[in-house]
């Protein structure tokens, strides 16, 4: 398995099976050395409906006629919109051919800003997602604040988890070093930061801030073999 960061929450990964985009946030974003309209995948698993997560995913997955999975409300409204969907919700998990998708908790909000309707869409609950596949386990947190129940996952074996760290919207630095230490991963590496100024951070510095767990900040493109 081969995991790739790509700038704000934007997670790639590829197996043997299939190439999976996570919150694929390319367009606006300045931090994501993508291109919306070269990228290619399978696979597109979202945390929840807010814009800066759902990002291309509509243009992304038409193109490549990819499957979509999603807490049940968002993937129903992206259903409308023609895409192949597959409906979720937290607690639950799925064994796909490509691998087997469990959605956990993720305090936070979910709704679609409809810029053309000037609507507010209710997309159910965020979630988190964890991800496994040939014998590995991904942790993509989403967008979420600490919750106290985040000490269950340290009975799951994690190998990589993607923790927000921005604040203001999701977990700052301080208690995303808490979540971190619940969880347990072997290894943790900070998103969610730097895309917008109210969520500017130094993410060595929450990597500092980690005693016993192993974080890593990885730049847009980087890539992390599991």
């Amino acid at each position: 398995m081969q995991v790739t960061f790509h700038g704000h929450s934007v997670v790639e990964i590829v197996t043997d099976k299939a190439k999976i985009l996570v919150d694929p946030f390319i367009t606006g974003n300045e931090q994501c050395d993508l291109d919306a309209n070269e990228v290619t995948c399978d696979v597109i698993l979202l945390t929840h409906g807010h814009n800066d997560h759902v990002g291309d995913t509509v243009e992304i997955a038409k193109r490549n006629d990819a499957l979509v999975v999603a807490p049940f409300e968002l993937a129903t409204y992206l259903g409308w919109k023609e895409l192949n969907t597959h409906p979720m919700h937290i607690g639950g998990a799925h064994e796909f051919d490509f691998g087997t998708v469990k959605l956990t908790q993720a305090f936070h909000g979910s709704s679609y800003m409809d810029e053309d309707s000037k609507q507010i869409i209710y997309t159910g609950m965020p979630a988190g997602i964890l991800f496994t596949a040939e014998g590995k386990t991904v942790y993509h947190a989403g967008d979420t604040a600490l919750y106290s129940d985040m000490k269950l996952l340290s009975d799951v074996k994690i190998d990589l988890a993607f923790i927000p760290i921005g604040d203001n919207f999701t977990m700052g630095p301080d208690d995303a070093a808490i979540a971190t230490e619940w969880i347990n991963a072997d290894l943790t590496v900070p998103v969610h930061y730097n895309t917008f100024p109210v969520i500017e951070q130094n993410p060595e510095t929450f990597v500092d801030k980690l005693k016993n767990n192993k974080g890593k900040v990885m730049k847009p493109g980087d890539t992390v073999k599991l």
